[in-house]
């Protein structure tokens, strides 16, 4: 099995700033973690982490504007709605000089046979 790597590299300064910002947050930074390998629901990642879940909800919507994490959902036999967060970075890289700030986004992406 080969996997397929794909970077992306950030220009806009917004979204550089963005980026900075849940990387300085330790909650985001375990969410994705949690969620590298497998989707996980809200309450799993709360008790996983021993984060409380409104934390954790407010930072799966950051990490879903700065689409860092995709959402999946489905309904239950009790007919509520249940949604899978997934994070679709595998390693954020980070360079700083004194002029200029590089952001390098490595996908999360699946396998290629």
């Amino acid at each position: 099995m080969q996997e397929l790597i794909q970077t992306r590299t950030i220009i806009d300064d917004e979204k550089k700033q963005v980026i900075l910002d849940i990387l300085a947050d330790k909650y985001c930074k375990l969410i994705l973690h949690d969620t590298l390998e497998k989707p996980k629901s809200a309450m799993e990642i709360s008790n996983e982490k021993k984060i409380p879940i409104s934390t954790v909800y407010r930072r799966l919507q950051t990490l879903f504007d700065a689409k860092l994490l995709s959402i999946s959902g489905s309904i239950n036999q009790d007919g509520k709605k249940y949604f899978l967060y997934k994070s679709r970075v595998k390693s954020i890289s980070l360079r700083c000089d004194l002029e200029l700030t590089t952001i390098k986004l490595e996908s999360n992406s699946s396998r290629v046979n």
